[in-house]
């Protein structure tokens, strides 16, 4: 007797309840918008401090620009605040484990910028 994967499917979608599939799909994209509008700046960015630092060594004499002090584990706010930070100064970089790279010296931007999203920041 073997079982197909159609049909284990079947029989998960009817137990689920009328509604109980479309409110998880619901509670995802709340979930995500909630994401997003903390990355731009809300109650949870003013109670993170940054800290901001220029370092040249280990990257063959290039400077660059650390942020740190996001969330290691959950790097979505990381990766949005790069982003917007890149966009609006115009310049190349990264994020990742925690901490957002930007090429070049742009520690007084990135403050400034920080700052208006809400972040308290230190350095720069």
């Amino acid at each position: 007797m073997t079982h197909d994967w159609k049909d284990a499917l079947s029989a998960l979608k009817g137990s689920l309840s009328p509604g109980e599939g479309a409110d998880s799909a619901a509670d995802a994209s709340d979930t995500a918008a909630s994401a997003a509008s903390s990355a731009g700046g809300g109650a949870a960015a003013s109670a993170r401090t940054l800290r901001i630092f220029y370092e040249k060594k280990g990257r063959a004499g290039k400077p660059a620009t650390i942020i740190d002090g996001f969330d290691a584990a959950d790097d979505s706010e990381a990766l949005a605040t790069a982003r917007t930070l890149k966009q609006r100064i115009g310049c190349g970089g990264s994020a990742r484990g925690g901490e957002i790279l930007l090429q070049g010296d742009r520690r007084q931007q990135a403050a400034d910028m920080l700052r208006s999203m809400g972040y308290k920041v230190k350095g720069g």
